[in-house]
């Protein structure tokens, strides 16, 4: 895979399988979601799924974030920026198709002089299905 060639990594199994799957998620997922995913195809420690996520991730092939129920999610970043409303009930991801941000990012930029590369913005609640339930 050339993405993985382009951060100087080997091309491993483990590494192609993970990206592979990441590439047909609609949305972030957890480690443990994608080991649950792999272990049809190639069966590996959910310990080598963290590690490859990690590597992947220092390596800025991935985006991690933690999300309120302290779990990490990862997902292949797919603009410099995204931003998205997270359901905590159902876990449906809605993406948010404005900036909100753009002018934060602008001002922080001119006032630092820090090269701004991307960001990610969640908010996490209850869509109106899952609200409704409670």
């Amino acid at each position: 895979m050339e993405i993985l060639k382009k951060a100087e990594l080997k091309n491993t199994k483990s590494r192609r399988l993970l990206l592979l799957l990441l590439e047909g998620e609609a949305r972030p997922v957890t480690a443990e979601e994608l080991h649950e995913k792999a272990a049809s195809v190639l069966p590996m420690n959910l310990s080598t799924v963290y590690r490859t996520l990690n590597t992947l991730t220092e390596k800025h092939i991935l985006h991690r974030s933690v999300r309120q129920d302290g779990k990490a999610y990862y997902a292949l970043p797919d603009k410099p920026h995204s931003h998205r409303l997270i359901c905590d009930g159902c876990g449906r991801v809605i993406p948010i198709d404005t900036c909100p941000l753009r002018e934060l990012e602008e001002s922080l930029a001119a006032e630092t002089g820090f090269h701004i590369t991307g960001h990610s913005l969640e908010f996490t609640g209850l869509c109106p299905h899952c609200a409704a339930k409670k």
